[in-house]
């Protein structure tokens, strides 16, 4: 089980998500919006009419790349390995697109912001999530397909 994780960083991932927490906490309680990223995107893209003004929104999306490149300079660059090719991953990157407009929210709004509220249908839809990907692990495990 150790090889299974033999590259975790866990307190990066402890900060990271403390700072994911604080962020969405900032959100709701200073500005009243839930810090959902497919929400924000849609509203940033003018997709989307109703929820946070679209210059916040604009503002938020536009800094997720701007806060990764900070990171990366400051801690050094995160490996990323698609083997499976770009072609898969726009594929993939589409359907989690279609799904997160088909189950109003991804995974940071449901899973995140949605949990916290105690949201039933965010709990649900995490269920969801994280079963669609019990599964999806399963089949590929099945198919021969290793990462």
């Amino acid at each position: 089980m150790g090889e299974l994780f033999a590259h975790a960083l866990p307190f990066r991932g402890l900060v990271g998500g403390l700072m994911i927490g604080v962020a969405s906490a900032i959100m709701l309680l200073g500005l009243g919006r839930i810090a959902g990223v497919s929400g924000l995107a849609a509203r940033a893209a003018g997709i989307a009419s109703d929820g946070a003004p679209r210059v916040l929104a604009i503002a938020f999306i536009v800094g997720l790349p701007i806060g990764a490149a900070l990171i990366t300079l400051i801690l050094g660059p995160v490996e990323a390995r698609f083997e499976q090719g770009f072609t898969t991953l726009i594929l993939a990157g589409l359907l989690v697109g279609f799904g997160t407009r088909m189950g109003s929210g991804c995974t940071s709004g449901h899973g995140v912001c949605g949990m916290s509220r105690l949201s039933i249908r965010s709990l649900i839809a995490t269920i969801v999530f994280i079963l669609a990907g019990i599964v999806t692990v399963a089949l590929m495990n099945a198919m021969g397909v290793r990462q």
